[in-house]
């Protein structure tokens, strides 16, 4: 969750080559500090111990793991968790030689603890803050049956989720990020609006003056439309993850940080989030939707805030990189103020026709004396921002 998610893949055989060119499914066992299978959880999450069914993974051509739901597995970054994702483009760099399962040629993984029951999440990385790590191998055992591709593989080119690759390929198009405001004319298409279209007899709706002005007030009427057209405020479906957030202040316009794995805002720094839509949510409806739970929920995120007031959203005509700085972060219209943010809540911002193919940016900005600052992960509970595809 979610920052979160770097994707992963794994695969059997004598080589890694034979294994991709043969896409076979298999097993995972993890040897060393703890052993056993590993199973997954109904998210997702891929764990050693606590009774779970075996879990089956496939590695693809390129060196990138799905699982038997066709869910892309990924390395949650910052903390390089391994689990599988609904909407995530496996992370590449995987591969089995020799019965061993290496990540980028290297064969230590790292498994920590959740609970006192000897059930482990599994990491590339010992997690931080938890102590009680311990390394492991991983192999490849039996052979499996795979399930359907994962439904995101049209979004590989934004896989590297490295993230700090993506924004140089999706900058190219910049101002294609406008065409995020022209969904609206894609709104026939959705269900409630089919209607609008069956009724040639009341000839008088082509004249009614509202839907005219709707183009001249493009942030106006998202408003309106979010009631009936809104994506649920959740991750259980298609959704997107930020693959790349730029922390930008005011008080140095000219500096530019780079990515970051924390959303931070306060009085004089905003946060851009780029988001890479898939080709294959054309058609869809996309929601920018917030999250932001209560600390004791967080399983492997924390959040640190203070003062009161609340979170204005825009989307901006200029895709983000790392070398975005306040100066040149370019026009963001504002789409929706979030008033008393508080922890425990869910927000829907604004939802549109998905801008397929596109890569979108959103700008986080505080209200009143508001300052947060968290760690972006989708992992139990989900903390940040996430487009949502229904």
């Amino acid at each position: 969750m979610k920052y979160a998610l770097t994707p992963i893949a794994f695969a059997v055989g004598s080589s890694a080559l034979a294994i991709r060119q043969s896409q076979q499914c298999v097993q995972l066992h993890a040897s060393g500090g703890a052993s056993g299978t590993l199973g997954q959880l109904s998210d997702g999450q891929n764990r050693i111990g606590g009774g779970h069914a075996a879990a089956c993974y496939c590695l693809d051509a390129d060196g990138g793991f799905t699982d038997s739901s066709g869910r892309g597995c990924i390395l949650t970054p910052p903390t390089t968790q391994f689990q599988c994702d609904v909407g995530a483009s496996p992370t590449n760099g995987f591969a089995i030689n020799g019965g061993s399962v290496t990540y980028n040629g290297n064969s230590k993984f790292y498994a920590c603890p959740v609970n006192d029951n000897g059930e482990y999440n599994v990491y590339t990385e010992p997690a931080p803050g938890q102590d009680k790590c311990v390394e492991i191998t991983l192999g490849a055992g039996q052979s499996c049956s795979g399930g359907k591709q994962p439904g995101s593989s049209p979004s590989k080119p934004a896989q590297s989720y490295p993230v700090e690759t993506q924004p140089p390929k999706e900058t190219q198009p910049p101002k294609e990020s406008q065409p995020a405001q022209i969904p609206k004319e894609s709104h026939p298409a959705q269900p409630p609006k089919k209607s609008h279209p069956a009724q040639p007899p009341k000839e008088s709706h082509p004249a009614q003056p509202p839907k005219e002005t709707q183009p001249a007030q493009p942030p106006k009427p998202l408003a309106p439309s979010q009631p009936e057209n809104n994506c649920p405020a959740d991750l259980n479906g298609e959704y997107q993850y930020p693959h790349l957030i730029v922390p930008v202040s005011s008080a140095q316009p000219s500096e530019a940080p780079g990515t970051s794995y924390n959303g931070k805002v306060n009085g004089n720094t905003c946060s851009l989030f780029n988001f890479d839509i898939p080709k294959s949510y054309s058609g869809s409806t996309c929601s920018l939707v917030f999250l932001f739970p209560e600390q004791k929920d967080l399983e492997t995120s924390s959040f640190t805030i203070s003062g009161s007031g609340g979170l204005e959203f825009s989307q901006c005509e200029t895709v983000a990189s790392q070398k975005t700085s306040w100066s040149s972060k370019g026009t963001c219209k504002a789409v929706k103020t979030v008033e008393n943010v508080t922890p425990g809540n869910s927000y829907t911002i604004v939802s549109d026709s998905c801008a397929a193919g596109q890569t979108v940016t959103y700008q986080m900005c505080a209200t009143g004396g508001l300052s947060l600052d968290y760690f972006q992960d989708y992992n139990p509970s989900p903390i940040g921002a996430y487009v949502r595809e229904c």
